[in-house]
């Protein structure tokens, strides 16, 4: 006679490993490197999930398992009840999967007992409809478009770096984007200031850049920031964004936020223009080197004049301030391999690419073991460099 139901089910929780609800807790009290996995449909999810959980609807996960655990980690499963998770993690150990485990009772005990549950980020039709092409990358989905609707993102200068790296983190559904900037709208920028339009001539940078990125995209909110970045206001302007985006223009400015990165433990993500060439990487405080680690002392102005002095060809900041973006969405996503200790450049005329390596300067004065970090305002160590 053939098996009934709740023998196969009976059969399979003998199988594999079960957990309980005290287990589960005290793994993620202690930071345990243990990954929790929802099986659950999505309007069950979205009442709530355990602290942390990837969601995978029990019929996408044989699909896509494989991008978000390896075979070799510890995975805990739950659905509602426990049956949908004892069939998955059975399933998942016939793949291969040598660490896999069901909570007991599911989520319904979970929460019965009052133990930490967690209201995750749902996304509504429209943004399902507006993001589709990122939910259909294994490496996004719903779990990263969320990710990057809780991000905020910080961009030194609303000029020709921060106008294309702007435009795409607030399409990409960045939501929040904070815009540094002291400058107005000056008609010779709109020749690579995209984010500006010649009918907002006078106009305030930050105030101009919000009405283009509003338009944009109605889930952005645009933080404008109408200051020049100085040691007296440089950590309260930065404290609570996720990463920086340093579209600077001049020395002072850049190690000024180089050293508050490196004080709030901050990614910075820098890029540079001039003339034809532009050069971008990812300062991340404690795994790589920071910016005076590249330029202990400024070059002297006749080697490093503005763009007003020496010009820029108009697509150059496009390019590079492009690939700052993608490196802030990396690093918000958690994918990819990041450029830090890698410095890319781009030689416009001869389309060529370079890659330097970059190392930790173990005496710099801001990074180093042991380094006391001083926020000042840099123009009199410029100009004594220089």
């Amino acid at each position: 006679m053939a098996a009934t139901f709740r023998e196969l089910l009976s059969a399979t929780q003998k199988a594999i490993r079960e957990v309980s609800q005290e287990e589960v807790r005290r793994l993620l009290e202690a930071r345990a490197p243990v990954k929790l996995i929802d099986v659950r449909e999505a309007d069950e999810y979205a009442g709530g999930r355990l602290p942390g959980a990837l969601h995978i609807p029990r019929g996408f996960l044989e699909l896509r398992i494989e991008d978000k655990a390896a075979r070799d980690e510890e995975l805990i499963l739950y659905c509602a009840g426990g049956t949908r998770s004892a069939l998955a993690a059975a399933t998942l150990g016939h793949m291969g999967y040598t660490r896999v485990a069901s909570l007991a009772g599911g989520f319904s005990r979970w929460s019965d007992a009052h133990l930490p549950v967690e209201k995750p980020r749902v996304l509504s039709a429209a943004q399902k409809e507006r993001y589709r092409r990122h939910l259909t990358l294994p490496e996004v989905g719903e779990e990263g478009q969320a990710k990057l609707l809780d991000a905020r993102v910080l961009l030194l200068g609303a000029g020709g770096l921060g106008s294309p790296a702007a435009l795409y983190l607030a399409a990409a559904g960045v939501g929040t984007l904070g815009l540094v900037d002291a400058d107005v709208v000056d008609v010779s920028n709109l020749q690579r200031q995209v984010l500006h339009t010649h009918a907002r001539a006078g106009q305030p940078k930050v105030e101009s850049a919000r009405l283009t990125l509003e338009a944009l995209n109605p889930d952005v909110k645009v933080v404008p920031v109408r200051e020049r970045l100085t040691s007296a206001n440089a950590l309260d302007i930065l404290r609570g964004y996720d990463l920086v985006l340093d579209g600077g223009d001049n020395f002072p400015t850049r190690y000024l936020l180089n050293d508050a990165c490196v004080l709030l433990g901050l990614p910075n993500v820098h890029g540079s223009i001039f003339r034809f060439e532009g050069q971008v990487t990812t300062f991340v405080p404690g795994q790589g080197p920071c910016y005076r680690c590249l330029y202990p002392t400024p070059p002297p102005p006749e080697l490093a004049p503005s763009c007003a002095e020496a010009g820029v060809l108009g697509v150059l900041p496009g390019i590079i301030g492009l690939m700052q973006a993608n490196e802030a969405l990396k690093r918000l996503l958690g994918v990819g391999e990041p450029l830090v200790g890698r410095l890319l450049t781009f030689d416009a005329l001869g389309t060529r690419f370079q890659e330097l390596k970059l190392r930790r300067d173990p005496r710099c004065p801001v990074c180093a073991p042991g380094a006391t970090v001083e926020l000042i305002d840099y123009e009199r160590f410029c100009a004594a460099s220089a």
